[in-house]
């Protein structure tokens, strides 16, 4: 349930076009549904501004069926991510309109009207958000990033292959860093990239450590520490090949100074 259903709904009651029986029967599944396995919660959006979002790794095929039908039901957007390709198969045969996002591992589908944009081609009230990966091999987690990004209703910039070993191809993209309200940047490795663009834009730098490198890499942890460790004051950490929480996060940040860039009337 988004606020706008829920003031839709109560203005409909209102007006006397749905009888309060009604109204009760579609609020009944708040604040949650059970369906045995999982509770879905369908009051964030209320809460939070944004929907549950499906965590589909270690779930059964069924069961993540079951709660993208439920998320379904309640009007939103909704996203699944860590998506096998058997899941997503089956996800795509139930919701035909479903979207598959194989470099992500994700499945999305969209319900409320793509939002429009401003004159300077910006989502209207949901901001711009960049996204950038160091290598190639970083770009799985870049794209669940960004997928979430437009499910969400932000406007995505891609800027991949841009690691430090090569610093030209970084500079070259400065001004989409520059019109950016988040940077979302993910790497491996020595995990230096973030420190670098945290260094040149005035806005967070959400800096995600995959598990990509050699064994000195220790599975991102080495990336994790550089990171955490960043002397860029505007650099914040996510947990190691999390593309989807620091998405999720850049578009609520992204979103709040969207909105108070705007005049008061």
């Amino acid at each position: 349930m988004t606020p706008v259903a829920l003031l839709q709904l109560l203005s409909a009651v209102e007006r006397g076009e749905i009888s309060s029986a009604d109204a009760l029967q579609r609020l009944s599944r708040l604040p949650f549904e059970d369906l045995g396995d999982a509770r879905v919660d369908h009051h964030r959006s209320l809460r939070s501004g944004l929907p549950e979002v499906i965590f589909a790794q270690g779930k059964t095929r069924e069961q993540t069926v079951a709660i993208f039908q439920s998320l379904l039901g309640d009007g939103v957007d909704v996203l699944a991510t860590r998506v096998d390709p058997e899941t997503a198969k089956e996800l795509l045969r139930r919701f035909p309109r479903a979207m598959h996002h194989p470099a992500a591992r994700a499945v999305s589908l969209r319900q409320t009207a793509a939002p429009t944009a401003d004159a300077e081609g910006d989502n209207a009230g949901q901001g711009r958000i960049a996204v950038v990966c160091a290598g190639t091999s970083d770009v799985p987690v870049a794209e669940e990033a960004a997928v979430t990004v437009e499910t969400f209703g932000a406007q995505v910039t891609r800027i991949y292959d841009a690691g430090v070993a090569g610093l030209h191809r970084l500079l070259a993209a400065r001004e989409d860093l520059l019109a950016a309200d988040v940077v979302v940047v993910c790497a491996g490795m020595e995990g230096a990239l973030p420190s670098v663009v945290g260094g040149l834009v005035g806005v967070p730098v959400i800096a995600v450590p995959t598990s990509v490198g050699y064994g000195g890499s220790f599975g991102g942890a080495t990336a994790l520490l550089g990171m955490l460790n960043s002397c860029s004051p505007n650099v914040v950490v996510v947990n190691i090949d999390n593309g989807f929480g620091a998405a999720y996060s850049a578009v609520l940040i992204a979103r709040t100074a969207h909105a108070r860039s705007q005049p008061r009337e």
